[in-house]
């Protein structure tokens, strides 16, 4: 019979395996194309292991991914988004570290509240277009003298 130990460590590497991601099975999972994946390897963002000459990504690089992505739809920049994944990275939550996401999602705030109140001004007026058009067009139809011809 064997031992519990030897039964584990194939497990193990089976859970390994199957944790471990193509830079496909990525690109299609955020539907996003292997050249962006490749990117933001290069801005740091995603460290990829080798397996011969194909990158191997770690759910820790799917969720570096997941949030980088989050991070661009919330519109901070690359290096936003890097010190960001790296402070969620980090093994210690120190108060810089604290201090300076405050400041980045602050100016965000800043920025993004500014952006509602245009788009609200923006629907108030297309709003105020729409009601003069309707009632434009509830007016009774005018007679149009008939045109002479030339």
């Amino acid at each position: 019979m064997a031992s519990p130990r030897r039964k584990a460590e194939p497990a193990a590497r089976t859970q390994d395996a199957a944790s471990a991601l193509t830079i496909t099975d990525l690109a299609q999972e955020f539907d996003i194309t292997p050249r962006a994946i490749r990117f933001y390897e290069d801005v740091g963002l995603l460290t990829p292991s080798r397996a011969g000459r194909n990158r191997v990504y770690s759910q820790r690089d799917r969720t570096r991914l997941k949030l980088t992505l989050r991070g661009k739809r919330l519109g901070l920049s690359l290096q936003e988004i890097k010190q960001l994944v790296d402070m969620y990275d980090s093994a210690s939550d120190t108060v810089p570290q604290l201090q300076a996401f405050l400041q980045v999602l602050a100016a965000h705030r800043q920025l993004l509240e500014q952006q509602r109140e245009d788009i609200e001004i923006t629907l108030a007026e297309i709003a105020q277009h729409e009601l003069r058009c309707r009632q434009l067009l509830a007016l009774p139809a005018r007679r149009k003298a008939p045109r002479s011809a030339s």
